[in-house]
Parts: structure tokens; sequence; C-alpha cells
């Protein structure tokens, strides 16, 4: 008899216009592994849902074989150490803490400095916008020489930031705040189009019509909250 095949049992709970739901959903595409994915209203949580992640109770969430792995950067090293082909992380040990580094420095500096500039008051915007280019130029700095974050495939960087390939071009098209733009970042520009000609990234994309809908829904009812 033959050894016996053991199946993986693959399930992502996310939301469609989530950039962080949207990591995991590119990650698995980009490892070519087979997956369910179970769409989240957060207005009605799922009891799957808080089942598995009770302590912060969002998405997105990996089930593999009926464990739950969640927050969306732990997730990707996850796939990255259980599925070995096409490696979305270095290999070598500095590089990966240096890829761990700019990830959270996306997360924690570059999207809440944007995201501030778009809410401020209008006194305020000009020091805003200076303070989340300061930030977005030290990212840039880091695609110099190369066509992706990664080199010359995209990786686990590339995929963190996809949330800055269409997340804030999304917003500022929204709220008419140009903080990205051609003259001013151009290698990050440049990077945002090859990784939307990557097919697989473009299968990511949520749709664009219905994602400014809900953008400027949030937008407003954020607006209204920073009064």
């Amino acid at each position: 008899m033959g050894e016996e095949v053991k199946v993986e049992v693959v399930k992502l709970f996310g939301v469609w216009s989530s950039p962080y739901s949207r990591r995991i959903e590119l990650a698995l595409k980009v490892k070519d592994i087979p997956f369910e994915y179970v769409e989240e209203d957060l207005s009605n949580k799922s009891t799957l849902l808080l089942r598995y992640n009770p302590v912060h109770k969002m998405i997105p969430i990996l089930v593999h074989n009926g464990n739950p792995i969640v927050e969306s950067l732990i997730i990707l090293e996850y796939i990255d150490e259980i599925w070995k082909d096409h490696p979305l992380l270095p290999r070598d040990p500095y590089e990966r803490a240096q890829t761990r580094f700019w990830a959270r420095f996306i997360d924690d500096k570059v999207l809440a400095s944007v995201w501030r500039s778009f809410l401020c008051k209008d006194e305020e915007r000009e020091k805003t916008k200076e303070e989340a280019c300061v930030l977005l130029r030290t990212l840039e700095s880091q695609l110099k020489g190369k066509i992706f974050f990664a080199g010359d495939k995209v990786g686990y960087l590339d995929i963190v930031a996809n949330v800055v390939a269409f997340w804030i071009e999304r917003v500022q098209e929204v709220v008419g705040i140009k903080i990205i733009s051609e003259d001013k970042f151009p290698i990050l520009c440049r990077w945002i189009e090859r990784f939307y000609d990557v097919s697989i990234a473009r299968e990511c994309l949520p749709p664009k019509d219905k994602h400014l809908v809900y953008i400027k829904h949030r937008y407003e009812v954020a607006r209204t909250w920073n009064k």
C-alpha cells in the first residue's frame, strides 16, 4: 500500500475590503495553496470568528487543520514556515530580521501617519502630510535598485506593502488629498505598477468602484468621530 497523503484543510476568514485579509489571500495564491474563503460581517461577527479569535475578535484568521492563527504578519510567517515552496521571507537570518522590521514600519508607522494626514484639520494638514512623506521616502529607499522589495520577485514585504499599493491610492482618490504621486515618489509608483503587473496580485484587489464607495463611508464616519 502507498503512503497515505495528508489532506491540508485551509480556511481564510476575512473581509473583502481589508488589505490585511487580502495579504493572506495573495500569499496563499503565490504558494499555490488551496483554501476556502469565508467572508465575515464585522458588524455581526460569526460564532466561528469569535471562537477562533476571542481576544481581538478581528480578521484575518487563517485556520489550518482546525488550528487558528491570527494577525496578518504572523499568519504570513506561519504560511512561509509550513509551506516551503515559493519562499516569501529571505533565508538569511539577518535579512529576515530586516524584512520583519520594515513590515512593522509599514503597519505601525506609515499607515498611522498617512491616515492621520487624511483625518486632520485643514490647518494641520501640511505638517501631517510632510510627516507621512518622510516615512514614505524612508520606505521607498528600500526599493532602490530593486524590482520588488524582495528582489526580482514578490515576497513577504511586497505582500505587506499591498496596503500602500492600493489602500493609500484609493483613499487619496476619495478624500482628494494627494500624498503618493509620480513626481514625489517615482520609485514607489513604479513598484506599484510592477506589483499589479503580477496577475495574482491583480486578482487580490477589491473591486474598485465598490471599494471607493466603502472607503467614502468609512472616511465620513471617521471624520465625524474626529471632530
